[in-house]
């Protein structure tokens, strides 16, 4: 039953909020999050998002034919860069005490999750094959699709972890500005609705390659910053309008090669790009210690074009229930 997933989804939400709360007064969008925030980790904020996507994948497909489907798994990952907005603005207006933010956010799960409990339709159960968790892995196209997700998410690291570091350490940004700066990539990120109608149009490998293209030149761009503030700004923004583009390809493909099972197909891919970011953030940090943030900057833009390179196909239909264990249905 997925409804009862969706709450305990939901709930790891709340958890992680209300985990940060004693906090205290933070500049939270130094992005430096834990720099500023002795008591967090970056586990705490990611415990909410993993959990609660796969349901919501189910969920859409229950609910939406495949073209409608990918608009919204495209719109509810856009929701991420909507949170950066709202929190660029708590930053902006000097909010005194993080307690109060981190609770009003709670409390937004909370009314999210009873919505959800009326909204998302009772009743799934898993398929015959669905606790073929190996053979689901062995699917055509399911290896690839990690490799891509994995270089995306150690390359996004430069800009999402260590961006607004680079911008206060070498380019002299406020704190104040930094916030700005925050506001643009969750207002550019937001553009990443549209993923679903791009991928519609243009095909999946088509837009997430050029999404990969555009993170290499954001990440390179922040190097451009010496010249011209400006060039801060747009870096950021063209990497958090290509970021939710990409996670938002990537589910789609994930949704496409697991047709069958959509939260697989969600959760597969959001793991390998999460691991590539657990691994980006020391990586990255020993290279920027080690060569200096041009060559740091340009080593992980070059692994997000590698990633290009890496197209996982869609299964057929004999494929896939090759891969899991049946025989094609006469």
């Amino acid at each position: 039953m997925f409804d009862s997933a969706m709450v305990l989804a939901s709930t790891s939400s709340f958890v992680a909020s209300v985990m940060l709360m004693p906090s205290g007064s933070a500049k939270v969008l130094d992005f430096g999050l834990a720099k500023d925030i002795p008591f967090a980790t970056p586990g705490a904020s990611d415990l909410s998002m993993s959990p609660t996507a796969p349901p919501l994948a189910t969920a859409v497909a229950a609910r939406f034919g495949d073209r409608d489907s990918a608009k919204a798994n495209a719109t509810i990952n856009a929701g991420t860069a909507a949170g950066i907005v709202l929190a660029g603005m708590a930053a902006l207006l000097d909010v005194g005490s993080w307690r109060e933010v981190y609770g009003v956010f709670s409390l937004f799960g909370v009314g999210v999750t009873v919505w959800l409990w009326y909204a998302v339709p009772p009743g799934y159960t898993a398929s015959e094959h669905g606790q073929r968790a190996g053979a689901n892995l062995r699917r055509p196209g399911v290896f690839a699709l990690c490799a891509s997700a994995f270089l995306m998410g150690l390359a996004s690291t430069a800009n999402w972890t260590f961006g607004a570091d680079i911008l206060r350490s070498e380019f002299e940004f406020s704190s104040d500005r930094l916030a700005w700066v925050w506001l643009v990539v969750g207002a550019a990120g937001m553009s990443g609705s549209l993923t679903g109608m791009l991928t519609n149009r243009f095909g999946t490998a088509r837009i997430h390659a050029l999404s990969l293209l555009a993170i290499a030149c954001g990440t390179l761009g922040l190097t451009a910053t010496a010249f011209s503030p400006a060039y801060g700004f747009v870096a950021m923004g063209v990497f958090g309008a290509a970021y939710i583009v990409s996670s938002g390809a990537l589910l789609i493909r994930g949704i496409e090669l697991f047709s069958d099972r959509p939260e697989l197909g969600l959760g597969i891919p959001f793991l390998s790009l999460a691991i590539g970011q657990s691994v980006g953030t020391p990586l990255f940090g020993a290279t920027l210690k080690s060569t200096g943030s041009t060559a740091a900057l340009g080593l992980f833009a070059a692994a997000a074009c590698l990633a290009i390179f890496i197209r996982p196909g869609v299964a057929s239909a004999p494929d896939v229930q090759e891969a899991v264990g049946r025989s094609p249905t006469p």
